[in-house]
């Protein structure tokens, strides 16, 4: 049993001494996953599944600290419960984040988030005009890096209403709402 014990042990240390990165090094992380999204202060608005894509440059400022600086293809919006279009608000959004490595491989993640929106629909209603193309966000998540593969969760709380003054239309309301989107996306890690 000890043997087995020690056996896994190492291949554990293995693996996870294959995620750490050199001090002072640069990595590309290119990265594919889902969002679920919905936007705020609207009792008609409900989560909806899109795509997320893009790439990440990390450096490695120390041990236990790395600088993360992205861009991404977003899919957001919501799904409209009297509707059965979705509200499809896409963006392209440069996240820069602090990544706080609390054990090997495992990163705690918080930084700002710019986004521009690409396109603005609700089913063949083009929205962009009422909406703002410009978009900030906080994106807090945590990551986890075995044998150079990345698996990241992050939550993007949206600072910024969606809407320009006129507001996008759920039923009979206008309503001014934020970005509020869950992130799930993994990546594979590569040494510049």
């Amino acid at each position: 049993m000890k043997k087995l014990f020690l056996a896994t042990m190492m291949v554990l240390a293995s693996l996870t001494a294959s995620a750490q990165h050199a001090v002072g090094g640069l990595t590309l992380q290119p990265q594919v996953g889902m969002t679920l999204s919905t936007l705020t202060d609207s009792d008609e608005a409900k989560m909806k599944v899109g795509l997320v894509a893009g790439a990440e440059l990390e450096y490695q400022a120390t041990d236990m600290l790395g600088i993360a600086a992205g861009l991404q293809y977003s899919m957001q919006g919501a799904a409209l419960e009297h509707d059965d279009d979705n509200t499809n608000l896409d963006y392209l959004n440069i996240p820069i984040r602090a990544k706080v490595y609390v054990a090997p491989g495992f990163s705690i993640n918080a930084g700002m988030q710019f986004g521009f929106m690409t396109r603005a629909k609700n089913g063949d209603a083009d929205l962009k005009d009422n909406c703002k193309t410009f978009d900030f966000s906080i994106p807090l998540g945590l990551s986890y890096e075995i044998s150079n593969v990345v698996i990241d969760a992050r939550y993007n709380l949206g600072l910024t209403d969606v809407n320009k003054d006129t507001g996008i239309e759920f039923v009979d309301d206008k309503v001014n709402s934020k970005n509020s989107v869950i992130m799930l996306t993994v990546g594979y890690r590569f040494d510049l």
